[in-house]
């Protein structure tokens, strides 16, 4: 019953993806796969060496390799160079996220490998909701997902004022939301953009470790909150 229901299930894959979408999802998340890593050397190094800090100059540093990364035109020869691009973006984003692995460390250290694996279940059962969805349903999530993030924009420098743990959590959770919808939306928006002829899965992988970071940044915070309340309520 379970061989079947295997083969079931990669029968709809192959039925509903063509053959060069299905190789270039293959490139697509072993790039994800590799700025993970990437990533997770980051924060290694934040927490356990004096090398690198996460900070301004982490966030200054991510938002070059993007930008190199963005403005390398594909020419099928330099692969090399915009997958290092790539690495280093995910690099510094790592280290960005070392002050708050930090924190998290001094509530309770499992909380990272737990944040990363509610993450990954995450991300795996919206990429898989958005593959075998119809074809195109969840692009009209674009122009909702970018006016929510304005929103949180609004929100976020309103709090920067009133402090408000109200809005804070607001912009949590909405926040966490956002990110699960964008898993959706660019995930389609890779496959139809890879129809349409764009075969850059180096870019688009960039797309979805974004998204991948974002879920995994909210868990964290949400988890640490939790973890502090249920101590607090203990003593």
């Amino acid at each position: 019953m379970a061989t079947f229901r295997v083969e079931n299930f990669f029968n709809t894959f192959h039925n509903k993806l063509e053959e060069p979408v299905r190789k270039h999802l293959k490139n697509v998340y072993s790039c994800v796969a590799i700025s993970t890593l990437a990533a997770a050397g980051g924060g290694y190094v934040h927490l356990f060496t004096n090398l690198f800090q996460g900070g301004l100059l982490s966030a200054l540093a991510a938002l070059a390799f993007l930008a190199l990364l963005h403005f390398t035109h594909n020419d099928g020869k330099n692969a090399g160079m915009r997958l290092s691009f790539m690495v280093g973006f995910a690099f510094a984003t790592g280290l960005g996220l070392g002050p708050l692995l930090k924190v998290v460390i001094t509530v309770n250290p499992s909380l990272i490998s737990l944040a990363f694996l509610a993450t990954s279940t995450i991300f795996l059962c919206f990429t898989l909701c958005s593959l075998f969805s119809e074809r195109g349903s969840w692009l009209f999530l674009g122009g909702s997902l970018m006016s929510i993030l304005s929103t949180m924009f609004l929100l976020g420098m309103v709090n920067l004022f009133t402090r408000s743990v109200f809005i804070s959590q607001i912009h949590l959770y909405l926040g966490l939301a956002v990110m699960c919808g964008f898993i959706l939306y660019d995930t389609q928006l890779i496959i139809e953009k890879c129809r349409m002829g764009d075969r850059d899965f180096i870019r688009h992988s960039v797309d979805l470790f974004i998204d991948f970071v974002g879920v995994f940044q909210k868990l964290l915070i949400i988890l640490t909150q939790k973890e502090e309340s249920r101590k607090r309520r203990k003593n």
